[in-house]
């Protein structure tokens, strides 16, 4: 039996005592799984990433970690001009003594952080330079530089080019697969955890969500629940593969016009 690298039980968080982000939640991570985390904005997917990393303090219920947790925000912004070496190395916090400098070692270990993100030629630039996409692929370097066994990502490829999201996602899989990594990320984007997630936890409301494999809890049916919107998956074949694609249904144009045409009269 495969052990749990995160429990959690009966979580529940609220920041004013009355709405809650979640409540009742359960769930169990292993490591080599990813988890996506969907849900509509304000429903508590951050808050609850950030609980795992014991970020964040939980109301109700408890989260227990076996490993390290590696975080990587949404964004990072940084007032001073560090190099991205340095936001690497930011990551050995904890391997390193108190008013001591990194060692050779250290370095060495960011530097092998930035090749496996494929940033390592960035080494010397700025940070605040760098795009979108590579800011993220450094994050994560420092995540990876940190040595740690979970890795918690908010939003990975939020704003990112489809180049880009792919990279993110690509890099997801591997490290779960080849440093057997328990990765659990947030995404608005449904195809996202049909691209790389094992498991996916739909957070509906306070009190119900939908946890399970991919395949099963990714239908048509608990995505309209989820998005308040017509959802549909399509089927379609690359080459010897099926593949499958989420596509929200909008207002198209024609019936834009005539809500907006009402309005006027």
């Amino acid at each position: 039996m495969v052990e749990s690298v995160v429990t959690i039980r009966s979580a529940g968080h609220s920041y004013d005592g009355r709405h809650w982000q979640f409540r009742d939640l359960d769930l169990d991570m292993k490591r080599g799984d990813i988890l996506a985390i969907l849900g509509p904005n304000g429903r508590g997917k951050s808050t609850l990433l950030r609980a795992m990393a014991h970020l964040l303090k939980l109301n109700s219920g408890m989260i227990d970690v076996l490993h390290t947790v590696g975080f990587v925000p949404q964004d990072f912004a940084g007032s001073f001009p560090y190099s991205v070496l340095d936001i690497v190395l930011m990551g050995r916090a904890r391997h390193v003594p108190i008013f001591r400098n990194p060692t050779k070692t250290d370095t060495a270990i960011a530097m092998d952080a930035l090749v496996a993100t494929g940033m390592e030629r960035y080494a010397e630039q700025s940070f605040n330079a760098l795009s979108g996409g590579e800011k993220q692929l450094v994050l994560i370097a420092r995540a990876l530089a940190g040595e740690n066994a979970i890795l918690l990502l908010d939003e990975p490829a939020s704003a990112l080019d489809l180049k880009n999201q792919d990279n993110i996602l690509g890099l997801m899989r591997d490290l779960a697969s080849a440093k057997h990594l328990a990765l659990a990320f947030t995404t608005h984007q449904p195809n996202h955890a049909l691209a790389v997630a094992d498991h996916v936890l739909l957070m509906l409301d306070e009190t119900r969500t939908i946890l399970g494999p991919v395949d099963e809890v990714m239908t048509d049916q608990n995505l309209e629940a989820l998005y308040g919107i017509p959802v549909r998956s399509l089927k379609f074949q690359e080459g010897n593969v099926e593949r499958i694609a989420i596509v929200p249904i909008f207002r198209d144009r024609s019936a834009s016009a005539i809500s907006t045409e009402k309005t006027v009269k």
